[in-house]
């Protein structure tokens, strides 16, 4: 796949008419966009406090954060690595919205490029954690290769959004950094389809009734790839929307 090396304009070509690319008025798409913007922020903060808060406030065997009590007794390296990764992966949650706010950006960008350097040191602490931990997760073989590539994909896009940026190509630099925020989001994503895959599983349930621990372990095996790849999905849609250069799966043909 490569991406393409136009640069989007500030404003779009439907500016003038007063309408976005698929006729709908600006005004409802920029409502639209502050709620969406608002939700991924307000997620991202309890998420950030429902994850990291249990981790630091009580010993591993008696908290409940998620799966504390699995990473009990591990070695010194797998421990130090939980709380990297818990810690950065939150704080990188914190910030990254407020990389995406537009005045921020316009009205003190300093405060945007410092905010920005924070959320990719945190971002890599936090994927570099993570690839440590993925051997030794809970979902086996699913989660290796689930967590180990979410952990890839976060460092390759945090890396090139920083290059495109000290390169100047802004429109690149935005793309590349929805991209990460997508997968920096899979730690709220996750947790959205944890209790929905618990959920569907009820229907099934045998003459035994249901078991919480089974339907959790199932959840926990599929989830490591369900986390992301939505999210990805949706990025991509956002940057083509926005006429930032995009992923395609063939060169582009010259007209």
């Amino acid at each position: 796949m490569t991406a393409t090396s136009t640069h989007a304009p500030d404003v779009d070509a439907s500016a003038e008419s007063g309408h976005d690319h698929v006729g709908r008025p600006r005004g409802n798409r920029r409502m639209g966009a502050r709620i969406g913007w608002t939700w991924v922020l307000l997620s991202s903060l309890a998420i950030a406090a429902f994850a990291v808060v249990p981790y630091l406030t009580a010993p591993l065997a008696e908290s409940s954060g998620g799966l504390a009590s699995s990473y009990d007794g591990r070695p010194a390296p797998v421990l130090v690595a939980l709380y990297v990764h818990i810690v950065g992966g939150g704080l990188a949650l914190v910030l990254g919205p407020l990389q995406f706010w537009r005045r921020l950006r316009t009205r003190h960008p300093l405060a945007h490029r410092w905010i920005g350097r924070t959320y990719l040191v945190a971002v890599g602490a936090a994927a570099i954690a993570g690839l440590v931990l993925a051997p030794v997760n809970g979902a086996g073989l699913v989660g290796l290769f689930g967590f180990g590539a979410l952990g890839v994909l976060w460092l390759l896009t945090g890396w090139r959004g920083y290059r495109a940026i000290r390169a100047r190509d802004v429109a690149s630099h935005r793309a590349w950094m929805m991209r990460n925020f997508a997968l920096t989001y899979a730690a709220v994503t996750l947790r959205i389809w944890l209790p929905l895959l618990i959920v569907a599983q009820i229907p099934s349930a045998g003459a035994g009734g249901f078991d919480a621990d089974a339907a959790f372990a199932n959840a926990y095996a599929v989830v490591p790839f369900l986390c992301c790849l939505p999210n990805l999905i949706v990025a991509e849609w956002l940057i083509r929307r926005r006429g930032l250069p995009s992923f395609r799966l063939a060169p582009p043909v010259a007209v």
